[in-house]
């Protein structure tokens, strides 16, 4: 019996492209003379179609680096996973969630897909690997050659907030965030936010080393680093503040609060992620917008497509969008 591949073979185009002009795949670009060939083909070969595996029969592993009660912390990866299971729920896919620390237990056949949220390193990606080939990593790349991602622009995100800042008259800008670290390692992973702040303002002779503090992406560091930072330098506090989260960015206005510094007359804070408590405090808070939602509904697109054939691996970077409430003039 003829199959897919003695079609695409006589054509001369890729399996995949093959299999998606038989199920007449809209979203594919392709001429219509390779169309027609592949029918044409299929016909002469007396090409019949199986029944295809659903992809209600797919199970897919979720392995997030964030245990439930850090993410309550850091909303961040939350609402990433909420996205993944969402997408996973519209599209009927089964989910088994997996930690890092136990991959045996997706390690039993069952498993035809693995989402991993969160920072992974090369060594942890290859772990993973053992699970299945078909691997999508969300908020890290641990190598785009070989595995498929999805990535927040993060740089693009600190440069539209520091362009607002400098267009609006603050040269005076400080940055409070935080650094993260792989699970397996005691090294910091770089932060794009904070190495682009830097990058960014020594260009405009604007970088001052003594306005960044960096802590954890948690609500009470962001209180503590701006009550450090308002000890350390009074009336010559920063005019603009450029916040690592908006958890980060909540425990800065109570700070600013308590010591009767009125935002944004007195200071302006611009922080990250746009969680869904930033348009409610007081002052709003402005804030980048990060899809992140959206970032876990594509990583299921992807690993769809890597589950019907694509073996090319692809690096998705999502945009980000500037958000202006109260708390920034």
């Amino acid at each position: 019996m003829a199959t897919i591949k003695d079609i695409a073979e006589r054509v001369g185009v890729s399996t995949a492209t093959v299999s998606r002009v038989l199920n007449y795949d809209s979203s594919l670009s392709v001429s219509d003379d390779t169309k027609k060939k592949i029918f044409q083909t299929a016909e002469e070969l007396s090409y019949r179609k199986k029944s295809e595996r659903r992809p209600s029969s797919y199970q897919i592993a979720i392995v997030n680096w964030y245990t439930e009660e850090e993410e309550l912390d850091d909303l961040y990866y939350m609402s990433i996973r909420l996205g993944v299971e969402k997408r996973c729920d519209a599209h009927k896919l089964q989910i088994k969630k997996v930690s890092l620390g136990d991959l045996s237990a997706a390690q039993d056949g069952e498993v035809h897909g693995v989402i991993a949220i969160g920072k992974f390193s090369q060594k942890q990606a290859e772990e993973i690997q053992k699970v299945t080939e078909n691997i999508v990593f969300v908020d890290c790349s641990p190598d785009e050659d070989q595995y498929d991602s999805v990535v927040s622009n993060f740089e693009k995100a600190t440069m539209n907030a520091l362009e607002y800042f400098l267009n609006h008259g603050h040269e005076r800008i400080g940055y409070i965030g935080g650094r993260e670290t792989y699970k397996d390692d005691i090294s910091k992973i770089a932060d794009p936010r904070e190495t682009t702040f830097k990058s960014y303002l020594i260009q405009r002779q604007l970088y001052n080393e003594s306005f960044v503090y960096i802590g954890s992406f948690s609500v009470d560091d962001g209180y503590k680093l701006m009550k450090k930072a308002i000890k350390d330098h009074k009336e010559n506090l920063p005019s603009a503040f450029f916040v690592g989260n908006d958890s980060m960015a909540i425990g800065c206005l109570r700070a600013l609060h308590e010591e009767n510094m009125r935002v944004p007359e007195r200071v302006s804070l611009i922080g990250v992620n746009d969680i869904s408590v930033s348009k409610y405090v007081f002052p709003p808070l402005s804030t980048v917008k990060v899809y992140t939602e959206f970032m876990g509904e594509t990583a299921v697109d992807l690993l769809l497509e890597r589950m019907t054939d694509r073996k090319i691996a692809k690096k998705v970077i999502i945009s980000t969008q500037l958000e202006i409430r109260g708390s920034s003039q």
